[in-house]
């Protein structure tokens, strides 16, 4: 057996316990559910017995979790997602000389979105209404620009941010020079 297998095993008791205590079970109830006797629950949990593939199939299906996550060898906070400046996808068409790099993942449009976005002298970026209740949060990196929410316009500055509503029409534009602004959008899960 390798190390890595001996790892997973060693981790394994602790994690079908807070599985377990997760879904508010006792010990009863998941040998209810899947069938592997009280005891023997109790002796994996306690890292006295390893568990066929059987009786842990039948342990992930009762405590509703991932098999193969239940066996990873590195939890999400041993995790570290990096993506390079050369793999971030840009949208260069949007807007007028600007550039929106998208730096939030796939699966978070509609809900969480982050951008960094350069403007040339002047450019400009014109939204339509977002989702009921959306939000924008605008950090602006460098240079000046111009954020119109609605009928209100504000100029900001290197350091400063705006937080303005988004489910109106809105812009940010450049004044005086290129800028460069860190833009998050925020929808709310269930607008009422």
């Amino acid at each position: 057996m390798t190390d890595a297998s001996n790892d997973i095993l060693a981790l394994l008791p602790a994690r079908l316990k807070d599985a377990r205590r997760a879904k508010g079970l006792s010990l009863e109830a998941v040998a209810n559910l899947s069938g592997v006797s009280r005891s023997m629950v109790s002796q994996i949990e306690r890292g006295e017995s390893s568990p066929t593939i059987s009786t842990l199939w039948n342990l992930t299906r009762a405590l509703q979790v991932d098999f193969a996550g239940l066996l990873e060898n590195n939890s999400m906070n041993d995790r570290i997602e990096v993506l390079r400046a050369e793999d971030i996808p840009s949208i260069d068409n949007m807007g007028t000389s600007c550039v929106t790099k998208i730096l939030s993942p796939p699966e978070e449009a509609g809900g969480h979105e982050v951008y960094d976005i350069s403007f040339g002298d002047g450019g400009a970026l014109n939204s339509q209404p977002h989702a009921r209740g959306a939000m924008e949060h605008l950090t602006v990196l460098s240079g000046t620009v111009e954020v119109t929410s609605g009928t209100v316009s504000k100029q900001i500055t290197a350091g400063d941010t705006a937080r303005y509503a988004a489910d109106v029409a809105h812009s940010i534009r450049a004044i005086d020079g290129d800028a460069r602004v860190f833009l998050i959008v925020k929808s709310r899960k269930n607008p009422v």
